[in-house]
């Protein structure tokens, strides 16, 4: 499966895209018109890990709840993307078995390399 989550309102998500070799064996999901579903999310936590490791902690409302000063669970950052969009840390770009979470230049990096393939 090739599948990216992103936002099309976000520059950073639109850029990559536009990187991204082969993109048209790639679906892609705007998280804002289509939200992620809780099946969705269960394939990304079982190819991450971890539901924190998908939550995007610089997100405007992560920051206005005050949840960094919260003593947060799996279960309250699974419920968080569920919740909101926003709290999906992006791009999502899923190559077969392989994730990659978030704009990070290495992350990016990897996924660009692999997509080539």
């Amino acid at each position: 499966m090739k599948k990216i989550y992103y936002l099309s309102s976000c520059s950073t998500c639109k850029r990559i895209l536009g990187e991204m070799p082969n993109l048209d064996r790639f679906e892609l999901q705007d998280i804002k018109k289509e939200a992620v579903t809780s099946e969705q999310l269960q394939v990304m936590y079982r190819l991450v890990g971890s539901y924190e490791a998908l939550v995007n902690k610089r997100a405007q409302l992560y920051k206005t709840r005050g949840l960094k000063d919260q003593n947060l669970q799996e279960e309250d950052y699974k419920d968080l993307i569920l919740e909101h969009y926003t709290f999906l840390n992006r791009p999502v770009i899923l190559i077969d078995d392989l994730i990659f979470v978030g704009n990070s230049k290495k992350v990016v990096e990897e996924a660009l390399i692999e997509a080539k393939k």
